[in-house]
This record gives structure tokens, sequence and C-alpha cells, in this order.
């Protein structure tokens, strides 16, 4: 599967932005999706992830409450929307899947198998 992120951008502390991630080559619903990101000097950091049917959602604690992840399998995208921006989210968010057949919820970078490039996201005072 190739996954392509956009939505980034530009916005003040407060406001929101909701990131894209489509999904081609296989259908995002044989996937775990998840959403990561990396600020600079940063290591990458779990944000959300779900499966398939959206039956099961997890959250980084930092995301709890503002952001949401959803996910539309008929148009093979997973969305991120975030709400209530802080400066401290500023960084690249990149999607990611685990591979077919798993189904097993992760926060480690290192149990998805494919990754879309990174959107940049920047929040300004």
């Amino acid at each position: 599967v190739q996954l392509q992120a956009s939505g980034g951008g530009y916005v003040q502390a407060g406001g929101s932005l909701r990131l894209s991630c489509a999904a081609s080559g296989r259908a995002a619903s044989s996937y775990i999706m998840g959403w990561f990101r990396q600020a600079p000097g940063k290591g990458r950091e779990f944000v959300a992830a779900s499966t398939p049917s959206l039956g099961n959602s997890i959250y980084a604690d930092s995301a709890k409450g503002r952001f949401t992840i959803s996910r539309d399998n008929a148009k093979n995208t997973v969305t991120l929307q975030m709400n209530s921006l802080k400066l401290e989210d500023t960084a690249a968010y990149y999607c990611a899947a685990r591979a077919v057949g798993i189904t097993v919820l992760s926060r480690a970078a290192s149990q998805y198998k494919y990754w879309g490039q990174g959107t940049q996201v920047t929040v300004s005072s």
C-alpha cells in the first residue's frame, strides 16, 4: 500500500487542522492505520491509531480530547482532525499502516510497515 499525507500548514495556537492520508495499491480497510509526528531533533512520536472498522482507536495522552482519527474506507482515506492546537504540536506528521492481517493496535513506530511522506504542521503563537 502507498500512503500520501496532506493537509498540513500554518495555524495559530487554538486553531484546527485536518490531515488526510490517502491509501492506494490496496484498500485502507485492510490495515490498522496510525498517525505519528516528529519534531526537529526529536524521535517519531505516536499520535493515534485505529482498527479498520474504527471499532477501536487509541490516542497518545497529548492527543486525547483534542485529536480525532477517522476513516472513510470507501474513499480509502484516514483523517486526523486536530483541534485546540498548541505550540508543541508543531511537527511533521506521518500516516502509517501495519501489515495486512495484523489486528492489534500499537503505539510503536517499529510495528508499522508502510509510511507516507510527512506533512508539516506549524503552530504559532
